[in-house]
């Protein structure tokens, strides 16, 4: 006897449902997430964890780069170390956290990481060409990450999607290397490891031991193929995080976890090192060449 036909519609529609979720979307939520203490937002499209007293990692698991934000609030002031995609209002949710006045510090200046900066009056940019040109917006970038594969779930209630794009923001401070910035009973110290971009840079809480590590180490394929990477640059960038390992109880990424641990740093300086000493193998990806290691990879053209 052949099923019903509301049967088979129901069927239908399961079948289409999973043929369009992504499967990075399938192994959600991560492991390491249940081991973080989660506080709640009015926001579904961000996840807010706690890692540490004064820090917050602000998640993005609804699209493919699960970028990975930082709140960080001192006794007078509070530092937002990214703004994400710009898809919902990271600026919001800040608010829930803090009281505080925030500024902004861009880990680089990639699209996934200044898109909602233009919602905020203090923000601090490394001087670099690639920087000023990334300030004034773009929209090629941003409609990628709306690609087919890259949303799991849905986009934010009132979301324009055809309009998305990186808006322009002004940079009200200059950094440079070895920079601190004092938000009161704590201090981050600029880092700059140009290599993933010209502008890259880390923040070091180094009485707290803990380093936030922007794009130049995350547990994943870290990207190293776009025009703007110098790899030369990245080799010795990555050589100067691992010299402080020794000193650090933590590190933060910005993307996919927000917890790693600081022994990762010797061993991307190693396999970077490798790489360029045509010592690691790689296979194919997406067009591209990924040298795969333990517990990261490096993606590459």
């Amino acid at each position: 006897m052949k099923p019903p036909i509301e049967i088979l519609l129901i069927v239908g529609l399961l079948t289409v449902a999973s043929a369009q979720t992504p499967d990075w979307c399938k192994s959600q939520p991560r492991s390491a997430y249940r081991k973080l203490e989660r506080v709640r937002i009015a926001d579904p499209w961000f996840e807010v964890y706690k890692i540490r007293p004064g820090v917050f990692a602000i998640y993005e698991p609804h699209q493919f780069e699960e970028v990975i934000s930082y709140l960080v609030v001192g006794s007078r002031q509070a530092l937002l170390f990214d703004t994400g995609m710009g898809i919902s209002n990271i600026k919001a949710v800040v608010e829930e956290l803090t009281r505080l006045p925030v500024s902004v510090v861009n880990s680089h200046t990639h699209n996934d990481h200044v898109g909602d900066n233009w919602r905020f009056t203090e923000v601090y940019g490394m001087p670099t060409d690639f920087t000023r040109t990334n300030a004034k917006g773009s929209t090629a970038d941003a409609q990628a990450e709306l690609r087919p594969g890259q949303i799991c779930g849905t986009l934010p209630a009132g979301f324009d999607a055809k309009s998305y794009r990186t808006r322009a923001f002004h940079i009200s401070h200059w950094l440079h290397d070895g920079d601190k910035i004092n938000l009161g009973d704590r201090t981050l110290e600029i880092i700059w490891t140009p290599g993933h971009t010209p502008d890259s840079i880390a923040l070091l809480d180094e009485q707290n031991g803990l380093l936030f590590t922007g794009d130049t180490y995350y547990p994943g394929p870290i990207y190293l193929y776009r025009p703007e990477t110098d790899l030369d640059a990245y080799v010795l960038s990555v050589q100067r995080l691992a010299e402080l390992a020794p000193r650090l109880q933590l590190l933060l990424p910005a993307h996919n976890v927000p917890v790693a641990d600081p022994s990762y740093l010797p061993r991307v300086f190693d396999a970077i090192q490798q790489v360029r000493h045509g010592q690691a193998k790689s296979v194919p990806s997406d067009g591209k060449r990924e040298y795969r290691f333990e517990g990261f990879s490096f993606l590459m053209s």
